[in-house]
């Protein structure tokens, strides 16, 4: 079968459709969504949302609907429209396939938690970054972003009861990894691996993209970090879901965590960055590493048995 539209579009090319269609949905999102809340509420409220001015419960569900209509939803949308529609190649953009060991995802759910000290040091290493004074503006602006993003992000996390606790858990844990997944390590990293022709420097670039679209300047190190870990997952395994899981794991730790600190039943506050000592960093190298090898070695161990029409060599 051929794969007119890949044969059709220049990688380079397939990118800017890429960000073209991107900013197309999340413009339609961001005006359906006002609709949506002019329609429940009024204009207003959706102007004091935008400027994050929630002031009562209704301003909370309508942040929540904005969240869910203008970014999460355009997000979904995009890869799914650009791999069944741009390039006609829904299997190699979103790799949706789950022909991949399941021990591998018992390999990511370890993997996830004891790298945890390494992103811990690289977010102190983050905070101590300092611009140049005459790049003092600039700074300023991230500074900025970044208290805004902290703003909505506190708001969102505010969790009352336990039903608040799974909703936020579905919402920011799954939702979100398989969007922002399928996003990145789906359609953007399989572009620039046939841009690049090579891998490892697609999976960076990914991951740098991934950490910058965030808005979170003062957190980008951990971030970008993450998204290296995902997009070598996938690469290895062929399959977005070890990547989804990845994701999972590590958004829905940070909003139990944040749950049991606001409910007082653990005293660490899940903004401490001072939780593990050297040996902590050590040890969490060397445990990441071989997780990562391991990992690496059952995933292309696999897929060297399997043929291309998914069954299984003798």
């Amino acid at each position: 079968m051929t794969n007119t539209g890949y044969s059709q579009m220049r990688p380079g090319f397939q990118f800017l459709v890429f960000i073209a269609v991107m900013v197309v949905m999340l413009v339609i999102g961001t005006l359906i969504a006002m609709g949506v809340i002019t329609l429940m509420y009024n204009f207003d409220t959706f102007m004091k949302v935008m400027e994050l001015q929630i002031d009562g419960a209704q301003a909370i569900r309508a942040l929540w609907i904005i969240q869910f209509i203008s970014m999460t939803m355009p997000i979904l949308a995009v890869p799914i429209f650009f791999a069944y529609v741009v390039v006609k190649e829904p299997e190699s953009y979103l790799k949706l396939n789950a022909r991949f060991p399941l021990q591998l995802l018992l390999i990511v759910f370890f993997a996830m938690f004891m790298s945890l000290p390494i992103m811990e040091q690289l977010s102190n290493i983050n905070q101590r970054l300092i611009l140049p004074p005459f790049l003092k503006g600039v700074e300023d602006w991230m500074r900025a972003s970044e208290k805004q993003a902290e703003t909505a992000t506190n708001i969102l996390l505010k969790m009352d009861t336990i039903w608040d606790l799974i909703k936020t858990v579905l919402f920011v844990g799954g939702l979100t990894a398989v969007v922002e997944e399928l996003m990145f390590r789906g359609a953007l990293q399989t572009i620039f691996i046939r841009w690049t022709k090579n891998h490892h420097a697609a999976i960076w670039i990914t991951a740098i993209l991934f950490s910058a679209f965030h808005m979170e300047f003062f957190g980008f190190l951990p971030r970008l970090m993450l998204g290296v870990f995902f997009g070598y997952f996938v690469y290895w395994s062929g399959s977005i879901w070890t990547s989804i899981w990845a994701h999972f794991i590590n958004n829905s730790t940070a909003v139990i965590v944040t749950y049991l600190y606001q409910h007082k039943t653990i005293k660490t506050s899940p903004d401490d960055t001072h939780v593990f000592s050297l040996p902590g960093y050590v040890f969490s190298i060397i445990i990441t590493v071989l997780l990562l090898i391991n990992y690496r070695n059952i995933a292309l161990a696999a897929s060297r048995n399997i043929k291309s029409d998914g069954t299984e060599l003798d």
